[in-house]
């Protein structure tokens, strides 16, 4: 399996990072590797994912890498990235 990123997820995720590195560059990048971590288990395990609570009958999972939140779908051999939120914020339906 691999994992993808929708275009709005990725540009959510890459603003996330952006507004870390203005305040603390080595924790942008530490968060990076961190995601980057768990997206490759997710590769392995795309179950692993807990039911997104908000949404529990939506074939959606997520992922925390906190403070990020990463929703994401399993569609064939692909895990689709649909959304990343910071923890705070109260996701809208995937």
């Amino acid at each position: 399996m691999k994992v993808r990123f929708t275009l709005s997820a990725n540009t959510q995720f890459l603003a996330g990072l952006r507004y870390i590195r203005r305040e603390n560059p080595s924790a942008a990048v530490a968060l990076r590797r961190k995601v980057e971590t768990r997206l490759r288990r997710l590769e392995r395990f795309p179950e692993s994912g807990r039911r997104i609570r908000e949404f529990p009958d939506l074939p959606y999972r997520e992922i925390i890498v906190n403070p990020y939140r990463f929703f994401y779908r399993v569609q064939g051999k692909v895990i689709w990235v649909v959304a990343v939120w910071h923890g705070a914020q109260v996701p809208d339906e995937p």
